[in-house]
C-alpha cells in the first residue's frame, strides 16, 4: 500500500504503508521483550531498525490496533473496543479536500491533499515530532511564534519507546546552540552555528560532505538541520536510552556502521572543567586553567578556575587563544554586520565583556561577545577559530614576557642538540680509528656514525 484515503484501515497483522521507493515501511511492532504494540516507521531493509514511533506514550495491549484517516485529515489509531489510542492534531485551520496519508522515501508521515507536495502546505507531518532518531530533513529548532519545539528524545529502555531522560534540542539563550539534555540539565553541548558547522565540534570531526547544512534564526523561528545531497547514501543520527548520540551509515556489508560518536571522550560532559578552564583529551589531568587565571581550588581542578589578575575595565586587552573551542554561548550577544575590530571595539567598551570572536568564521564576518564567566572549553592540538580572552594589561605582558624566554629556550636548544651531536661523532670517529689500528671490525660502527648523519640532516 503506497497511500491510505479516507475508509481505508491498516489493521495489525502484518499490514503496511510503503515508501514511494520501498526505503521506509509503516506498520504495528512490539519492541524487543515487550508484547505491547506500537504504530512505528522503520526501514523496509532493516525492519528492526525503528526511526519514529506514533503512540511512544500509550501501547495498544492486543493484536487488535487499527489506524484510519477520516475525511478532515485526521490520523486515529483505535484499540479493540474501538476507543481512541492516539490521534494527530493538524497544524492548520484549512479543511482538506482530498486528504490522504503517505509516507515518502525521507521516513516523513505526512497527511495531505492528494496532488501537494508543497511541504508549506501539509496538514500534518512526523517529522514535526521526531522520537530518538534525527533523519535528513528533520530539525532541531523553536517556532518563536508558538513556542512549538523539534527535538529528539530517547526511548526510557530498549523495550518502552516512552520518552527517556534525555533529549537533543535548540537552546534559544543567547547565541542559540544545539545542546543535549538529561531532564533540565545540560549534558552535553554541540555548539552554536559558526558558518562552517556548530562550534565545539572537533577538528576532525568535519561536517559529512554528502550531507547540506542548513542553520536558520530569524524573528519568526531558529533551527539546524542537514539534507542529504545524495539519496543513496543512507545515514542516521540516533540516541540510545543512555543518551548517547551516535551517526550510523550503512555500509556495503548491508549493516549499520558507526560513523561518529558525539560524547567521544571524557571532555564531552558539559562543563566538566568549570570556568575559565579548557579540557584536553589525553592529557591528565583532563583539566587546566587558561593563561591568565589560577585554579580556585588546590584539591580539585574541576572546579573552575579564576582570574590572577582581576580585571580593571580600561585598561584591558585580549589574549588570541587558537586552540580552543568556542565556550558556552547562553550568555552571549552576536550581531551579523559587525566586524572584527568593531567587535573588539564593541567588548572593550562593554565591561562585562570577557570574550569576542567572529560569528562566521567562514566570511570572517559578525560579532560574537560573551557576556559572564567562560565555561564548557574544550582545547585541541591543532588550530580552530580563533578566541580573544579579555585580559588586564599586567596579565598579557607575563604572558609575553614567558612566551619569549620559552622561545629563547627553544633556540639555545636548537643551537646546543646539533653541537651536541657533532661532539658525539667526532669521539664515534676517534673511536672508530682507534679499534681500527688495532685491527678490529669497523662496519658496524661506520654504519652507526652514517645513521647518526643521516637523522641529523634528513629526520
Amino acid at each position: 500500500m503506497k497511500i491510505i484515503t479516507p475508509g481505508d484501515f491498516i489493521k495489525d497483522g502484518g499490514e503496511t504503508l510503503e515508501s514511494e521507493n520501498g526505503t521506509f515501511e509503516m506498520g504495528f511492532f512490539s519492541p524487543e521483550n515487550s508484547n505491547n504494540r506500537y504504530v512505528g516507521i522503520w526501514y523496509k531493509f532493516s525492519n528492526t531498525t525503528v526511526v519514529w514511533v506514533a503512540n511512544r506514550e500509550v501501547p495498544v495491549s492486543d493484536n487488535n490496533g487499527v489506524l484510519s484517516l477520516d475525511n478532515n485529515g485526521i490520523l486515529t489509531l483505535f484499540n479493540e473496543t474501538n476507543g481512541v489510542v492516539w490521534y494527530t492534531n493538524p497544524n492548520t485551520s484549512r479543511t482538506p479536500h482530498e486528504p490522504v496519508l503517505q509516507l515518502f522515501d525521507s521516513g516523513n508521515l505526512v497527511v495531505k491533499e492528494k496532488n501537494e507536495d508543497d511541504s508549506k502546505n501539509f496538514f500534518w507531518e512526523s517529522f514535526d515530532f521526531p522520537c530518538d532518531n534525527l533523519l535528513p530533513g528533520m530539525k532541531i529548532g523553536i517556532n518563536l511564534i508558538t513556542g512549538f519545539e523539534y527535538y529528539i528524545s530517547s526511548w526510557k529502555s530498549s523495550d518502552d519507546p516512552s520518552q527517556g531522560q534525555y533529549s537533543l534540542r535548540m537552546d534559544p539563550h543567547g547565541h542559540p546552540q544545539v545542546v543535549l539534555k538529561k531532564g533540565s540539565e545540560t549534558v552535553y553541548r554541540a555548539g552554536s552555528w559558526d558558518g562552517h558547522y556548530l562550534s565545539a565540534r572537533k577538528p576532525d570531526d568535519s561536517p559529512i560532505p554528502l550531507y547540506s547544512y542548513n542553520f536558520v534564526i530569524n524573528e519568526n523561528e531558529i533551527y539546524f538541520k542537514s539534507e542529504l545531497k545524495n539519496s543513496s547514501f543512507i545515514s542516521r543520527y540516533a540516541m540510545d536510552p543512555s543518551g548517547l548520540m551516535q551517526r550510523f551509515i550503512w555500509n556495503q556489508r548491508n549493516e549499520w556502521q558507526v560513523f561518529s560518536t558525539a560524547q567521544a571522550d571524557g571532555c564531552s560532559t558539559y562543563g566538566l572543567c568549570g570556568s575559565y578552564a579548557s579540557c584536553k583529551s589525553g592529557r591528565f589531568p583532563l583539566c587546566s586553567c587558561l593563561e591568565g587565571f589560577k585554579p580556585k581550588s588546590s584539591m580539585n581542578t574541576s572546579d573552575g578556575c579564576s582570574r590572577t589578575t582581576e580585571l580593571g575595565c580600561s585598561g584591558d586587552g585580549f589574549l588570541k587563544q587558537r586552540r580552543l573551542a568556542l565556550p558556552d554561548t547562553s550568555k552571549s550577544w552576536a550581531n551579523g554586520s559587525m566586524n572584527l575590530k568593531e567587535c573588539e571595539e564593541f567588548c572593550v567598551k562593554n565591561c562585562a565583556c570577557t570574550a569576542y570572536a567572529n560569528l562566521d568564521v567562514t566570511k570572517g564576518s559578525g560579532c560574537l561577545v560573551w557576556l559572564d564567566e567562560l565555561i564548557d572549553i574544550t582545547e585541541f592540538s591543532q588550530d580552530v577559530q580563533p578566541l580573544y580572552i579579555r585580559l588586564p594589561i599586567s596579565e598579557l605582558d607575563k604572558i609575553q614576557r614567558k612566551m619569549e624566554k620559552k622561545k629563547a629556550v627553544i633556540i639555545a636548544i636548537s643551537i646546543i642538540v646539533p653541537m651536541g651531536s657533532m661532539v658525539t661523532l667526532f669521539l664515534l670517529y676517534k673511536l672508530k680509528n682507534n679499534l681500527s689500528n688495532k685491527g678490529k671490525p669497523t662496519f658496524s660502527l661506520d654504519f652507526y656514525i652514517q645513521t647518526l648523519i643521516f637523522d641529523m640532516f634528513y629526520e
